[in-house]
Order: C-alpha cells, then sequence, then structure tokens
C-alpha cells in the first residue's frame, strides 16, 4: 500500500523501533476513571460463548443483588486497571521497544486520570486528554481530544461536557463553535476515532451516511483519522484508504480497556506531545506501527479483554473487585 501522508510499519515479530524514531506514542488507553457505554457490550459480550456463559451469571448476580436487572440504556461501566498502571504499562511498551514513552491517556468523557498522573509526570509525556462523546443526528461519534493546556483543561472539559450531556446546547453552530475552540489551541490534536465502526448498530449504510454528513460539516476541524487496535484490518484499511483521499494523515488509537497495552504505536522525534500534534496538524505527516500482538486474531484478543474487563480481582479495593462493582 503506498500512502503519501503516512509511513506504515507492520511488524512480524518484536523489534528495537528506535533505529526508526526516538519516541513512540501511544493514544487511545482507557482506566478506571473511563466512562463507557453499556447498551453496546451485552450486543458484543452475547457473541462469544465463554463471555457470554460469564456475563450471564454476573447479570443473574446483579438481579439478586439489586432486585432488577442493570438499565444498560443509561448505566456506564468502568475498566479494571488505575491510571498509574495503564501509564506504567504503556510506557514500558513503548521503552522496551527503543523508545522514549508519551503516553496519551483517554478515557470516554473524564480527565480525572490524566489530572492524577500530572501530579508526578511531566504533562509534555502525559498530556491531558479525552475521548469526547459527540451526539451527531441520530448517533454519535468518538472524539479523541489531546493535549489541552494544564491550567484550562477542567473548564475546556466541563464545557466539552455540557456539549454532550445537555440537548438543548445541541446543534452544528454550537459544535462548530467548540471544534473551532479547541482548534484554536495549537498544541491540541483533534482525532476521529474508529470512524468507520458502527458503534450506535445503526447499520452500516446509516452510519456511513452520517460519517459522510459529519465530515461534511465539520471535517475541516479534524487532525486525523485513527486506525484502532480493535478493529479489524479490513476496517483499519479502508479507513487509511478513505484518509488517503481526503487528505487526513492517519494515527493509531489503541482502544485498550483491559491488562494489556495498546497493540499500535505512532513514532516521531518529536520530544513532546505539542511538536508531535504539530507534525499531524501543520505537516500532515505521520509514522505508525501495528505491533506483532495487533496479528493475533481479533475475537482472541476481544474475548481476553473481556476476560479482563469482566474478572474479579481480589486484590483490588473495595468496591471495585467484582465486574458489578464497577458498574454504575
Amino acid at each position: 500500500m503506498i500512502l503519501r501522508q503516512t509511513r506504515l510499519h507492520i511488524l512480524h515479530k518484536p523489534q528495537d523501533l528506535g533505529k526508526e524514531a526516538t519516541t513512540g506514542v501511544s493514544l487511545h488507553c482507557h482506566t478506571e476513571h473511563s466512562k463507557e457505554m453499556l447498551d453496546f457490550v451485552p450486543h458484543y459480550a452475547a457473541k462469544l460463548p465463554i463471555i457470554a456463559y460469564f456475563w450471564k451469571k454476573e447479570r443473574e448476580r446483579y438481579l439478586q443483588r439489586e432486585g432488577k436487572a442493570p438499565d444498560f440504556s443509561t448505566a456506564y461501566w468502568s475498566p479494571p486497571m488505575t491510571a498509574q498502571e495503564v501509564y506504567n504499562i504503556e510506557k514500558r511498551q513503548i521503552n522496551e521497544a527503543g523508545l522514549e514513552a508519551i503516553t496519551s491517556i483517554s478515557d470516554h468523557d473524564s480527565i480525572d486520570a490524566n489530572l492524577l498522573i500530572n501530579e508526578h509526570t511531566a504533562n509534555e509525556q502525559a498530556p491531558i486528554s479525552l475521548e469526547w462523546t459527540v451526539p451527531f443526528s441520530y448517533g454519535f461519534f468518538h472524539v479523541g481530544v489531546h493535549n489541552l493546556p494544564k491550567d484550562r483543561a477542567v473548564e475546556l472539559t466541563k464545557t466539552l461536557l455540557d456539549y454532550t450531556f445537555n440537548e438543548e446546547n445541541q446543534s452544528a453552530e454550537k459544535l462548530n463553535e467548540l471544534f473551532s475552540m479547541l482548534n484554536a489551541l495549537p498544541e491540541v490534536l483533534i482525532v476521529l476515532n474508529h470512524p468507520l465502526w458502527d458503534i450506535e448498530i445503526v447499520g452500516k449504510e446509516k452510519h456511513a451516511h452520517l460519517l459522510k454528513n459529519f465530515l461534511k460539516e465539520h471535517g475541516r476541524w479534524i487532525h486525523a483519522l485513527e486506525i484502532n487496535g480493535f478493529r479489524k484490518w479490513s476496517e483499519n484499511k479502508a479507513v487509511i484508504e478513505m484518509a488517503e483521499a481526503l487528505g487526513y494523515p492517519i494515527v493509531t488509537g489503541g482502544d485498550r480497556h483491559g491488562c494489556k497495552p495498546n497493540t499500535v504505536l505512532n513514532l516521531t522525534n518529536a520530544k513532546t506531545f505539542s511538536e508531535f500534534a504539530e507534525e499531524i496538524r501543520v505537516d500532515k505527516r505521520s509514522e505508525v506501527v501495528l505491533m506483532p500482538e495487533y496479528k493475533q486474531p481479533l475475537h482472541s484478543r476481544q474475548l481476553q479483554s473481556f476476560g479482563e474487563i469482566l474478572k474479579h480481582y481480589p486484590e483490588f479495593p473495595e468496591g471495585r473487585r467484582k465486574w458489578f462493582d464497577r458498574v454504575h
């Protein structure tokens, strides 16, 4: 595949990436602070035979304990790992590949993990980011908003979430205003995550129509499209082709929710995330890596991740040990 704006490495075995770049950037990681929608989890969990068994058992336990079934349309769940655990795992993988590490945790609609990490880690290596849920027409998109300025991060996040959770605030004009606000911050990187995934479960054709309209109305604010560590190669390949056709660079996002590191990385010679963002935004070029683990069958990786999400962790603090302890 010949690409104009992105250099793609597909690794078949671990190797020293220090010969290719100085820094590895891990985007799109989730921690216990992430507010994960529950409505699509039963849809996917039921398709994985072993997971379906445990899912049913946990759901029955919840029913016995609470006297009612969980409302998957309004409730959310949180992944098991702490902010520090996720950061350390990502940093270790990148360092072992011979690179300096930058890790951008982007929990759903929350920057709490980033603020905790920033208490003792330089912001340049641990930017304040979130995966912003953007309602649009009959669906929604997930937008990676990376590297909010530290002194304004809380205020900016509140503004973004006021749009997400207050229907009266939602309009094309308001969304353009918010994207313009973010775009005016040169250090911020705006990524359209897993753009071809029918995450709303509305059907492939309806999602494609939604995506076309979203990019038509708001595409000028998007800096890059994401190829995702938990999406199949045929879908990611289609995202690459779409990005090339529309003039977007590609970045990778691992989208990890369990205990294993991201299976995709970004390479750069930048020393800070702001410099990395400039490469994507201004130079419109990127270098990305699919790690050897990405080649493992997607269903087996999904099975492992679901297993880690649903697992009982007796060593965890009270109130976080069991799966339904992590449902809110």
